[in-house]
């Protein structure tokens, strides 16, 4: 008995395991054509399967403006599919707005689409694409199984794009990733930022060239004019409330470092110190302010000589 027990386990252990991975995503429609693919406010693990990003696809009476692919082969295959069961149109544009891993490595299941970014985008895909996909299958595991780096192929060298009743406004910042594409849709109202902004979620800081630089983007960002705004992680929200959300714990960090090299703290004793109880909230707050702190503190202190 104990052995039919026993195999009866190895099998269901077996059958569980051999199960194909799905992400199952879903597709929201925020305002006409408009529709987003909302990652959840994690950080990657094997167990959401890096699905921590938003997407997006806009369906134009010409075609679909899609917006980043995702973090591996897996999920943009079924994004693919996903946009399939909204629209028979083609897809003409696929559009990476940064380098980062979780915004391009689904890339491979649109080569039969153009895929643009802008050209300091594509360089650094190609320098640190590779690398970042042999990290993704650390954190990850199979999820990523047969995911390569497919490069963007065409340079985003344009400001604007008029396709079927859309008029898209693509505005090039640096404050994120060293080039970020922000994508606004004139004729919804609806501003893509990818992670220019970040909201409900702390933001993520290894590429930034300069906090102040960032901060000097969203100010530029605050001043267009949009009803939506789909932010690279986190909830899509109405009006201006997440730039203020990023542009405030930026201005926090900013502030919280330059003072701790001031007084001479050492990169551990600024870890250890408390969160401001306007962030502390967030997901995943102490995490990523355990790694800004990694990544930028450095710079501070070498501003005090």
């Amino acid at each position: 008995m104990k052995s039919l027990f026993a195999v009866f386990l190895l099998v269901l252990c077996s059958s569980v395991y051999s199960a194909p991975l799905q992400y199952n995503l879903t597709a929201r429609e925020i305002a006409k054509d408009t529709w987003v693919v909302e990652g959840k406010t994690e950080d990657f693990s094997p167990a959401n399967g890096g699905n921590i990003v938003n997407t997006a696809f806009v369906v134009t009476g010409d075609g679909v403006v899609l917006i980043d692919t995702g973090p591996s082969l897996r999920y943009g295959t079924e994004l693919r599919q996903l946009i399939g069961s909204v629209t028979d149109k083609p897809i003409l544009y696929v559009l990476n707005t940064h380098h980062h891993p979780d915004h391009f490595l689904g890339n491979q299941a649109f080569q039969d689409s153009p895929i643009y970014a802008l050209p300091e985008t594509g360089k650094l895909i190609a320098q640190q694409g590779n690398a970042f996909s042999e990290n993704m299958y650390r954190l990850v595991g199979d999820w990523m199984r047969s995911t390569e780096v497919h490069l963007p192929g065409q340079p985003l060298s344009v400001s604007q794009l008029k396709l079927g009743q859309h008029r898209f406004r693509f505005i090039s910042m640096t404050g994120h990733a060293g080039a970020d594409l922000v994508v606004l849709d004139e004729t919804t109202g609806v501003l893509f930022t990818a992670d220019m902004v970040f909201y409900q979620r702390a933001l993520t800081t290894p590429h930034t060239p300069d906090l102040k630089q960032w901060i000097a983007d969203l100010k530029r960002l605050e001043t267009l004019d949009f009803k939506l705004l789909v932010p690279g992680h986190g909830p899509v929200s109405e009006g201006r409330v997440a730039i203020v959300q990023t542009h405030a714990y930026l201005s926090w960090l900013d502030k919280r470092l330059s003072q701790a090299a001031e007084q001479g703290l050492s990169m551990n004793e600024v870890i250890e110190l408390p969160l401001d109880k306007h962030f502390d909230q967030l997901a995943v707050a102490r995490k990523e302010y355990v790694r800004s702190v990694a990544h930028l503190y450095e710079r501070y202190e070498n501003a005090m000589f």
